[in-house]
């Protein structure tokens, strides 16, 4: 009789590991891979359920680095350029499609924001320009240009696909000794003289030195485990799908009204995804679908582009933002528990800086310094001294 191989990831626990990162998602994956190729031995991931099954199986996949603040800009110019070699490095087809960015403008200052914006990205290499509302509509001929003051577009973003960069990182991570367990809740944190000593979960203990939050909107009680004040917040997000059209829609880039958030780009099954951030939103961890959110998706369309307002939303899904009070990510060590790193509170950007994220904690673990300075974006800012140093605001 034919017997089924083990499954590896669910295999008993080992007793020790050097490094331990407790998330399977996009920033977990990428976090194991870069220390497994640096030569990190024992890394091991844990995920409470299966790899991509929290935030990073639901975004839109959308790539960038048309940011307002030269930190952000940044995380995604580093990124960017490990999506588009991510076939060879670490190997995996992630289906990415660089149609670019096009932010669509309503009024004059707004195009006054980005213009400013453009000149910062120009500065740190970034491809992006302001156009006018005829050349917008020529790249999305869903557009009425009549609705728009210009748009600012970069032809070096796109999208990709979640599910693909985390399965590909991690076989990459496993091939280079890390270790993947699924089906592994973690329940807590031995602490000895300040510092990590033990995982503990439902599979049983860890022993090890360092720990790597990556655990996405679940971060706060993660962090609150071991006494680390991470001010993340759950924030459902939903998406919908057309379903394939007739006809198929054009090739179009990846389309955002910046006063309304409405977004739209094409869907691989020949459709569009269509998305909004409803700022009715309540934070909470509930993940299902509703529609609700059509209405001001349909509101905006209108205004902006008018042939999507009647178009049908077939399916759709709804998954979680990891947002922090100033909207942008927590990476960086904890001061109070020695061992402790963390990466999360993406807010909304977690999948398109992933690659940089990993390379960064992979230096701060090493005692390396990183491409680049990720001092503001320690947890510390929100302490009450407000002596911590903060990130710049970003406007996009």
């Amino acid at each position: 009789m034919a017997h089924s191989a083990p499954d590896p990831d669910s295999a008993p626990l080992p007793s020790s590991a050097e490094v331990v990162i407790v998330g399977g998602g996009v920033i977990g994956a990428s976090v194991a891979f870069h220390l497994a190729e640096a030569g990190v031995r024992d890394v091991l991931v844990l995920e409470r359920d299966e790899p991509a099954s929290g935030s990073s199986g639901k975004p839109i996949g959308g790539i960038r680095a048309q940011f307002s603040d030269p930190l952000n800009i940044g995380l995604g110019q580093r990124s960017l350029e490990a999506w588009r070699t991510f076939a060879d490095r670490p190997g995996a087809d992630i289906g990415i499609d660089s149609v670019g960015y096009l932010f669509l403008l309503g009024d004059e200052e707004e195009v006054e924001t980005f213009r400013q914006a453009v000149v910062v990205q120009n500065e740190l290499g970034v491809p992006s320009r302001i156009i006018t509302p005829r050349e917008a509509h020529e790249l999305c001929p869903y557009l009425d240009p009549r609705s728009i003051a210009a748009a600012a577009f970069s032809p070096a973003d796109g999208f990709a696909l979640p599910g693909a960069a985390v399965h590909g990182y991690l076989r990459a991570a496993r091939r280079l000794g890390a270790t993947v367990r699924t089906r592994c809740a973690v329940t807590g944190f031995d602490t000895e003289g300040g510092r990590v000593r033990a995982v503990r979960t439902d599979s049983g203990t860890v022993r090890t030195g360092t720990v790597v939050c990556a655990a996405g909107a679940w971060s706060a009680a993660l962090g609150a485990m071991a006494g680390v004040d991470l001010p993340v917040t759950p924030l459902r997000r939903q998406i919908a799908l057309t379903g394939p059209l007739s006809p198929a829609p054009p090739r179009i880039p990846f389309t955002l009204d910046f006063a309304s958030t409405m977004y739209f780009h094409n869907d691989r099954a020949g459709g569009l995804v269509l998305g909004l951030s409803d700022a009715r939103q309540e934070p909470g961890f509930g993940r299902e679908f509703s529609r609700e959110w059509l209405e001001p998706f349909q509101e905006a369309a209108l205004r902006r582009a008018p042939a999507l307002a009647g178009l049908p939303a077939r399916s759709g899904w709804a998954g979680l933002y990891e947002m922090t009070p100033d909207r942008n990510a927590l990476i960086g060590r904890a001061a109070s528990v020695e061992g402790f790193l963390y990466a999360t509170g993406f807010s909304g950007h977690g999948f398109l800086q992933a690659p940089a994220v990993g390379e960064i904690i992979r230096d701060l673990y090493l005692d390396r310094t990183p491409f680049i300075d990720v001092g503001p974006l320690s947890a510390a800012r929100f302490e009450g001294s407000g002596a911590a140093v903060r990130p710049e605001a970003h406007i996009i």
